[in-house]
């Protein structure tokens, strides 16, 4: 999909955290998500981190690194597009940069996660090629991982290979 003449893809900087952070709850409909983006993606994560404009506004925007521990392995860590631009193929646009960038600096898979309640992108990443790690319990006929990131944070593990 080719973006629209006035939308615009370019690298993250830091000043887009300032930019981000006061909109990013109103995006998710009031959930406290800002906690779950610190500063430092915008810091130390400008390469593998993108943001789509229109007209110099934030329309959506990824963050993503490669692994140190696997540097064969990416990870996207945060996804969001503004509520009024979503279904238009936005982070499918951003996701291809993330693979596309991490491919070029050697990456064979890239790995994400979600809650088990966002459905939305459940079917968004299986849409994508993403495969659903098998976990330790399953919802909905959902294979989850229970308590991924602490007690009660359950998790849906995604992988693709690129």
């Amino acid at each position: 999909m080719t973006l629209p003449e006035a939308v615009s893809i370019r690298r993250i900087t830091e000043s887009d955290y300032d930019k981000i952070i006061p909109i990013i709850n109103e995006w998710w409909g009031g959930r406290n998500m800002a906690d779950q983006l610190p500063r430092l993606f915008f810091v130390h994560f400008q390469s593998t981190g993108f943001v789509m404009e229109r007209d110099d506004e934030i329309i959506a925007f990824l963050c993503g690194f490669i692994s140190q521990a696997h540097p064969q392995q990416a990870y996207i860590h945060f996804v969001g597009v503004h509520p009024k631009f979503r279904m238009n193929g936005f982070a499918k646009n951003l996701y291809n940069a993330f693979f596309e960038e991490v491919r070029r600096n050697g990456c064979q898979g890239v790995h994400c996660l979600t809650s088990p309640v966002n459905k939305q992108s459940i079917a968004f990443h299986k849409s994508m090629g993403f495969s659903l790690k098998p976990g330790n319990a399953e919802e909905d006929g959902v294979p989850i991982t229970t308590g991924y990131d602490g007690p009660g944070k359950d998790r849906v593990l995604f992988f693709k290979r690129i």
